[in-house]
């Protein structure tokens, strides 16, 4: 839930010293991301019981979660430099790399939990079935669709892509048809150019596949198959590991369940290779 909506949405009927609680969330949405339910009833002027009243008014199951929303909301709508001074408040120096990697783990758990293996065979059957695939990023999505085109095209070779900020991929979207796959990756602060993309692609049929963060993306309603993957860092930018780890999947497994199709081109590109003396040898 975006708690600032919510708050908007259910402010009028709130009891007088619960509005009082919203207002000054409303006027102080970064402080009160950072305090604690006892220093957030003392600068109000009420009772920690009237706080806790107000986060259960709001659907929440109290405090806590409806901070932590708060702080994924400042965090995702953010500029990059408001993103690392919230981060900043939270974390010790001495623990940096404990904290990173708690990050990165509860990315992942977050990710398993959200994406069955359904939804995975269903990326890859429309991978595979597809005539052309295209990938399409900007800055921070860039490393997953740059990896993902890469193992598609060893695999199969039918995949190309294409940076959204770039003005190319409106002369190539003018023949995008029903046979066609466009994977788009993006996080917040959503890109209008992808947004366009993915629009104009949908208008032709083509068929879609978001990864992105959560089912208030602008990419959802033009997307055939949404994976949601957290990007959450504890710096100041949209982290691709959990997305990294999807796709080195998908490259996996159709690797796997499509040997017949994969394994001779596999073996002509190392020939080719082998030929050229690609590799450094002991």
């Amino acid at each position: 839930m975006n708690p600032i909506t919510v708050i908007k949405e259910k402010v009028a009927d709130l009891p007088k010293s619960q509005r009082k609680v919203a207002d000054y969330i409303m006027n102080n949405q970064m402080e009160v991301a950072f305090l604690t339910l006892d220093q957030l009833a003392h600068l109000i002027g009420t009772s920690t019981t009237t706080v806790m009243r107000f986060t259960f008014n709001l659907g929440y199951s109290g405090y806590s979660e409806f901070q932590k929303n708060l702080q994924e909301l400042l965090r995702n709508q953010s500029a990059p430099q408001t993103r690392l001074e919230i981060n900043i408040k939270e974390i010790n120096n001495s623990e940096l790399w404990e904290r990173f990697a708690e990050t990165q783990i509860q990315n992942i758990k977050y990710t398993l939990g959200s994406i069955s293996e359904d939804t995975l065979n269903e990326f890859i059957e429309m991978i595979i079935q597809s005539k052309r695939v295209f990938c399409t990023c900007v800055r921070s999505g860039l490393p997953v669709a740059q990896y993902l085109t890469q193992g598609i095209n060893r695999l199969i070779g039918n995949c190309e892509l294409i940076i959204a900020d770039y003005s190319d991929w409106a002369d190539k979207s003018v023949d995008l048809n029903s046979e066609d796959l466009l994977i788009a990756v993006s996080y917040p602060r959503y890109a209008n150019r992808i947004v366009d993309y993915v629009r104009i692609a949908n208008n032709s049929n083509c068929k879609i596949i978001s990864i992105t963060d959560s089912y208030s993306s602008p990419l959802i309603k033009y997307s055939d198959l949404v994976i949601r993957t957290s990007p959450e860092s504890f710096a100041f930018h949209n982290s691709p590991v959990t997305a990294m780890i999807i796709v080195d999947y998908i490259i996996s497994a159709i690797a796997i369940k499509y040997p017949e199709r994969t394994k001779e081109r596999l073996d002509k590109i190392n020939s080719i290779l082998l030929s050229m003396n690609y590799h450094h040898e002991k």
